[in-house]
């Protein structure tokens, strides 16, 4: 997750103020933005961690919005709904827009095509102001694309959700006005301000309450969900409609909590593990501590000594483009440096192109257009702006699109022989692709790639147990022989393999899986849940008998583990397993082990899209990834588990010659780390039903 930062205010360099207050601009406000900005970026670049601040300015839009239309009522000026919104997103778009159109020419000159289709989606979600939504969804989904790297757009999820709230907020001050002046008859001592601080406490609870709980629930999403956020913004609104109350606070109480609130600002990200607990109830922390400070009162002694510098003024100024920039600089950077980590210097360099970027953006860009007065002198000019705008992304990023999907059909378009995949290791194959044919699956595809080839279970194989969610069935309806597979995403992905055997053979197969979820008896490397379901696998298979059972008999790694084991050496047979699969053997039912899928140390695709598909440095050793001698052979050889258990090992159609490639027949051998595409699993089907009928014989 990347923190974030707000869009420009609302209020602009308005003074904060109402009827009832002082009218003065507040420096330490801006500068209060400069420092949080400062914060993510270190944050950012350094230690790989967020930093609060976004809560900080979350509370502030709300903060800036709400004053302004609090001013606007008690002033008597109409609201101009519509005119505020056109205004507002007239301001927001520009910098944005450029934005958008680096990371556009960026990607497609930079990332490897596999990267492509996300960020297309992401560019489109940012400009609607839906990104939030886009990454919520992404961040649950186990299915979704390898997002372990990090896209150019991930920072816009907060600008997201501050699009949104300026959309529903000035309905809800408008609601407010509403009940207010229904109201003002009868109550005589009702004030707008009363009005809307109830309303805006209620919406402080409720959002309380349920980002407490779905933070405990779902974090990853919660982060992103605009529900979990509100609270923050209604305490924004608080602070401005109780304003003059809390000017009053004393110099005595007031100056040491606007240090207060600084000391906790900047001690946030330190002392709490943000991405890992926020928004729920330690979110307080950075809201509460920047409310410190706007009710700290101005004071030679005070915060505002430090926060009204005019170099944290001038960061202010340029702060919304600055934390549009920071973010793509440093993800192109460190895609195209391969860089796991950013040293000092190279970072201290990153933020200076961040810092001179954003301020060309402002100087060029924002400012001028933010400015222009025939521009904002009517309503039918500012919404063509905001047209003209829109479509200056949308335009590029629709060739962009066609391009790949030309690419695609011209994919779709050839002949099998071009990818023969695992067919090719075939002895005696000796057909060669045409020349310029292409690999299949295209890396931009590869979000269809997960093998699912049945439908859901039906009639007597419909599983009852609450705990096997997702049950597929394909192959001969009518068959006599039915073959169970069933475990975690390793064995689904050999689905594709498994039902081009059951077609050949006339058979019925099934798929029982459940993510991340390896079958075996109880252990503690499995959760409750992985727990439940393999019992419920279990006892599924007890009750129907199927012909036989496969599943994943050894685990694989990827990489050293914390002890300086290799991958070869952390493979092992999966914890547990015997004592998972002996009642089925004990029933008679035969089991076939399969040896797991070897986990490689880079993203395949991503290696093939930059170096292409024969790069030795795309290739791993298989002894680097798997053990010299297969773990399930010597369970196997003991005689422990009796005539109904067998092994076999497909390592060989994924890594011949002991040499783990990515493609193989001109087909994309994995989609990720460690999951096959489908294309790949049934170009394997007739050697996966080879070595099957030879271990079910045995």
């Amino acid at each position: 997750m990347s923190n974030s930062f707000p869009a420009p205010s609302v209020a602009g360099r308005s003074p904060i103020a109402s009827p009832l207050t002082v009218n003065r601009f507040r420096p330490e406000l801006q500068g209060l933005r400069a420092l949080a900005v400062v914060l993510v970026m270190v944050y950012h670049v350094w230690l790989g961690r967020v930093s609060g601040g976004v809560d900080v300015f979350l509370l502030l839009s709300a903060f800036f919005l709400t004053g302004t239309f609090i001013r606007k009522i008690e002033n008597g000026r109409p609201l101009n709904l519509l005119s505020y919104w056109l205004n507002v997103f007239r301001r927001l778009l520009p910098a944005a827009v450029v934005v958008f159109l680096a990371i556009i020419v960026a990607s497609v000159s930079l990332l490897p095509k596999a990267r492509w289709s996300s960020i297309m989606e992401q560019i489109t979600a940012s400009l609607f102001y839906q990104q939030n939504w886009q990454l919520a969804r992404e961040s649950v989904d186990y299915y979704a694309a390898d997002h372990a790297t990090a896209s150019p757009l991930q920072h816009f999820w907060s600008l997201s959700i501050q699009g949104q709230i300026f959309i529903l907020w000035p309905l809800l001050l408008a609601a407010g006005l509403l009940i207010f002046t229904s109201l003002r008859a009868r109550f005589p001592a009702l004030s707008y301000r009363m009005v809307l601080g109830v309303m805006f406490s209620l919406v402080f609870i409720a959002s309380l309450t349920y980002s407490i709980y779905i933070t405990d629930a779902a974090q990853e999403w919660a982060y992103f969900d605009t529900g979990a956020r509100l609270w923050e913004f209604a305490l924004g609104s608080l602070l401005a409609i109780f304003l003059p109350l809390i000017e009053k606070i004393p110099a005595i109480i007031g100056v040491p909590l606007g240090w207060l609130g600084l000391a906790a600002i900047l001690s946030c990200g330190m002392v709490l593990q943000v991405e890992h607990e926020f928004p729920g109830y330690l979110a307080l922390w950075p809201t509460l501590a920047a409310a410190f400070i706007i009710a700290a009162p101005p004071n030679r002694r005070g915060v505002q000594s430090v926060l009204a510098l005019p170099v944290l003024g001038w960061l202010g100024n340029i702060s919304y483009a600055l934390y549009l920039w920071h973010w793509p600089v440093m993800i192109f950077f460190l895609s195209e440096s391969g860089a796991e980590r950013i040293s000092v210097g190279t970072g201290l360099c990153l933020m200076l192109v961040s810092l001179l970027l954003a301020w060309g953006t402002t100087r060029i860009v924002e400012s001028p257009l933010r400015s222009w007065t025939w521009l904002s002198a009517k309503r039918r000019r500012v919404g063509l702006s905001i047209a003209v705008l829109l479509s200056v992304v949308l335009l590029p990023l629709g060739g962009w699109e066609h391009k790949v999907a030309a690419e695609e059909l011209r994919a779709a378009a050839q002949p099998a022989m071009d990818n023969p995949g695992a067919r090719s290791l075939d002895p005696g194959f000796e057909s060669e692709p045409e020349a310029g044919a292409v690999v299949i699956p295209l890396t931009s595809k590869l979000d269809e790639q997960w093998s699912n080839f049945g439908a859901d279970c039906t009639g007597e194989w419909a599983p009852t147990a609450e705990q096997i969610e997702y049950c597929q069935q394909g192959g001969n309806p009518d068959a006599s022989k039915t073959i169970v597979l069933m475990g975690d995403s390793h064995a689904q992905h050999w689905s594709g393999a498994l039902d081009v055997m059951a077609q050949d053979q006339g058979w019925r197969w099934i798929l029982l899986t459940k993510p991340s979820c390896r079958f075996g008896g109880e252990s503690e490397t499995r959760g409750e849940e992985c727990g439940a379901f393999n019992r419920a696998a279990g006892k599924y298979v007890l009750d129907h008998q199927p012909d036989a059972v496969i599943t994943l008999g050894t685990f694989t790694a990827a990489g050293e583990d914390e002890a300086g084991r290799s991958a070869a050496e952390q493979e092992v047979v999966v914890p547990d397993y015997v004592a998972g699969i002996r009642p089925l053997l004990d029933a008679g039912i035969p089991v076939v082990s399969l040896r797991d899928t070897p986990r490689l140390p880079s993203s395949p695709p991503e290696c093939v899209d930059r170096y292409g598909a024969g790069a030795d440095r795309c290739a791993s050793p298989a002894s680097e990834l798997l053990a010299a001698v297969n773990p399930l052979e010597e369970l196997a050889a003991s005689g422990e588990l009796g005539k109904h258990f067998s092994t076999m090992d497909m390592s060989e159609v994924l890594c011949p010659d002991a040499l783990c490639r990515p493609v193989i027949g001109n087909v994309l051998v994995y989609l990720d780390q460690s999951h096959l595409t489908s294309t790949y699993a049934r170009s394997a089907g007739a050697e996966f039903e080879k070595r099957f009928l030879a271990a079910f014989a045995g």
